[in-house]
């Protein structure tokens, strides 16, 4: 077996890989990418006595990912950059650069057919605020938390690929998951596509969503909910300012709320109506918590989201109600 088929083996491990370390799923593209270029240039260097294929490919990994992160812009969520603002606050600018923790496909980041423990971790590990979570971490760190809590890897293969001792792999390990508890408090609960309490709760709020029924959509939210727009640092915080935010506007009305994998979450693309069909607006990435609607970030980057993830540019059922 060659480079050609161990990239191919564990392509989707080293996406997922690369876009946890990043928090990009087009810098991750990037990155296994080069890893690949790496290790076809560099294949006379594998030792098979020194370790396995998969190893090898991660070190390389690991090697791209950190001179990406070189003197990069750490990536965010609104949540991030200030407080909450209030309702009627103008949007303002977006900020310079390219700051955002941005959405991935399931499909590229969590196993098709594996344990249902791996699918289940792998699905929490790639929230938005967890992925966001990860950025606070130095880069080292940020490898070994993933490498170790994530990928369950040995301490003794995390040491081998990062050419450290053991002890030094442990130590930063513990750093690492302080900061992240401090970062993180891992609100949400975890999304199962098969749960009919969240089904019936994601249908409630579509349907109100695109009937453009505020009290209703509203009463889905929990207390605290917030919601925000990347790539605007805007963002509101409370069930009530999300009300008068949303009474304030029709913009939405008659939207189309189309189902998306992405981020292990409960996504939806949604279309606005133009003249006489419909156009993107954004991809909707939410959170879930004790039955209410915890957040919803809308990613307003469509020209390069929608494509990204395979979405048409007018919904298949354009022009009539969505039956959920």
């Amino acid at each position: 077996m060659g480079v050609e088929q161990w990239w191919e083996e564990h392509r989707g491990g080293l996406t997922g890989y690369c876009y946890r370390m990043l928090g990009s799923p087009f810098d991750a593209e990037d990155a296994v990418q080069e890893t690949l270029v790496r290790a076809w240039r560099h294949a006379d260097r594998f030792d098979p006595a020194k370790g396995s294929p998969r190893n090898w490919l991660y070190a390389i990994a690991t090697n791209v990912c950190l001179d990406m992160l070189r003197g990069a812009e750490r990536r965010v969520l609104a949540v991030d950059l200030g407080p909450a603002a209030e309702p009627g606050a103008s949007l303002g600018a977006p900020p310079p650069g390219e700051r955002w923790v941005l959405p991935v496909p399931d499909a590229a980041v969590i196993p098709a057919g594996a344990d249902p423990a791996e699918v289940a971790v792998a699905r929490e590990t790639v929230r938005l605020a967890f992925v966001a979570a990860l950025q606070h971490l130095p880069p080292r760190q940020r490898a070994v938390l993933i490498l170790r809590d994530v990928l369950r890897w040995t301490a003794a293969e995390v040491a081998g690929l990062l050419d450290v001792t053991v002890a030094a792999v442990n130590s930063a390990l513990q750093r690492a998951r302080g900061a992240l508890r401090a970062a993180d408090p891992g609100r949400a609960e975890a999304f199962d596509p098969l749960d009919a309490g969240q089904a019936r709760l994601l249908a409630s709020y579509c349907d109100a969503f695109e009937r453009h029924d505020v009290e209703r959509l509203v009463a889905l939210l929990a207390e605290d909910a917030t919601m925000s727009m990347p790539p605007f640092a805007w963002w509101l915080a409370g069930r009530e300012h999300i009300r008068r935010v949303l009474s304030a506007t029709s913009d939405c009305a008659g939207s189309r709320l189309v189902p998306v994998a992405a981020n292990g979450s409960p996504a939806f693309a949604q279309y606005v109506p133009v003249g006489g069909g419909y156009e993107p607006r954004a991809l909707v990435v939410m959170d879930v918590r004790d039955g209410r609607i915890a957040g919803t970030t809308s990613f307003l980057d469509t020209e390069r989201l929608f494509p990204f993830f395979g979405l048409p540019a007018e919904p298949r059922n354009a022009g009539r109600p969505v039956h959920h």
